[in-house]
């Protein structure tokens, strides 16, 4: 087995509060960031084992994006854990358990995936448009800085 995939599942393993979830992401064949579940030893419902790894890599390197880099997971990434790897440009992905695995002991996604779907209205919770020519003038003014760093 791939050493970084055991140190996934190894961190899955460590499991004082959270769910049994382990990620390290991997830059020129060196663990630049680990993380495990930690959900309830933090009351942050982000603080997965991706999302952790995530934050530990870009400390680690200095920049938010890790370009060049691959995560290994003891799971398949939730739709919030994988939308950090696409915003954080992560290029490649190894998982162990599925999503399906994951559902079968309690932890089920698939309702987030359902209500992507759906349109605002139907969604589980409910959101509203408001003020949006006010907000339109943050993005006016960001336009308009001749200096910002697009992510």
């Amino acid at each position: 087995m791939n050493q970084f995939m055991e140190e996934a599942i190894r961190l899955s393993n460590l499991q004082d509060k959270g769910g049994p979830f382990g990620a390290v992401v991997v830059k020129d064949g060196k663990v630049i960031g680990a993380g495990r579940n930690e959900v309830l030893q933090s009351n942050d419902p982000t603080m997965h084992a991706e999302m952790v790894a995530i934050r530990n890599a870009c400390k680690s390197i200095g920049d938010f994006k890790l370009t060049g880099c691959i995560l290994y997971t003891s799971c398949e990434p939730c739709p919030m854990c994988l939308s950090a790897c696409y915003w954080s440009k992560i290029d490649t992905i190894y998982f162990g358990c599925t999503h399906d695995d994951a559902a079968a002991i309690g932890f089920d996604d698939a309702f987030i995936y359902e209500q992507l779907k759906l349109p605002l209205e139907s969604r589980g919770i409910p959101m509203f448009q408001t003020n949006r020519n006010e907000a339109l003038k943050a993005f006016e003014a960001w336009m308009d800085n001749p200096n910002r760093e697009m992510y």
